[in-house]
């Protein structure tokens, strides 16, 4: 109840860039991991080219730093268009205004950054770049989420081995065993159904026992 409290409390705005226009542009994902990396750096650069015609809307064009074309943390995409072309749409009767809220000295702090003036979606252009981006994709998707390894080597699998009599126990829970062998719990019971015995009944239930033919602890210790 506070917090919503809180969230409805009268806040100070800072107003400065209320006039200022901004456009509001939607770009795909690879684009926007690469803008996030960028550390307050250039991105890139828009060149705007009015049309000679009335009524149609300039040619916009976008190409990407360097800084940019080279950033290596972004995930999704190796390789990525360097020129993007921008699709122009107007706001409408849309009344568009862009907040943010950066933490500065511990406080929350909000301000107008502009009014929304027009309204774009970055496209790549078909060229050879694109196509390498799109084949790329292709290939991740298409790719089997398990696929068949030929194996060159004998891989070591978990095998029961005798133990010190001292050590030796009769009874384990999966808990046990994980720790002991180190092994995942799917992979440990697919060996366990093998070579174990599965107790359903008191005084040690929901325990394994080792089968006996693989058996080697004494008649004394509680082995049959």
């Amino acid at each position: 109840m506070q917090n919503i409290e809180k969230g409805h409390e009268a806040k100070d705005v800072d107003v400065t860039a209320a006039g200022r226009g901004v456009w509001l542009v939607k770009v795909p994902k690879y684009l926007a991991e690469r803008w996030e990396d960028a550390e307050g750096t250039d991105v890139g650069v828009m060149r705007i080219t009015r049309s000679k015609g009335s009524g149609q809307k300039p040619d916009v064009i976008f190409t990407s730093s360097d800084s940019v074309m080279a950033n290596s943390k972004a995930k999704s995409v190796s390789v990525i268009p360097r020129q993007h072309k921008f699709a122009l749409t107007g706001v409408g009767n849309q009344n568009l205004t862009v907040f943010s809220k950066p933490q500065t000295g511990g406080q929350d702090r909000i301000a107008i950054e502009g009014k929304v003036m027009q309204r774009a979606e970055c496209l790549p252009i078909a060229d050879d770049s694109y196509m390498k981006l799109k084949r790329n994709q292709l290939e991740i998707n298409n790719k089997p989420k398990r696929e068949i390894v030929l194996l060159q080597s004998v891989v070591p699998t978990y095998k029961p081995r005798s133990d010190h009599i001292a050590n030796k126990h009769q009874y384990y829970n999966v808990k046990d065993l994980v720790g002991i062998t180190k092994q995942p719990i799917p992979y440990l019971k697919e060996i366990l159904q093998e070579i174990c015995v599965y107790n359903m009944k008191a005084p040690h239930k929901n325990m394994w026992e080792l089968k006996p033919e693989y058996r080697h602890y004494r008649q004394q210790d509680g082995g049959t």
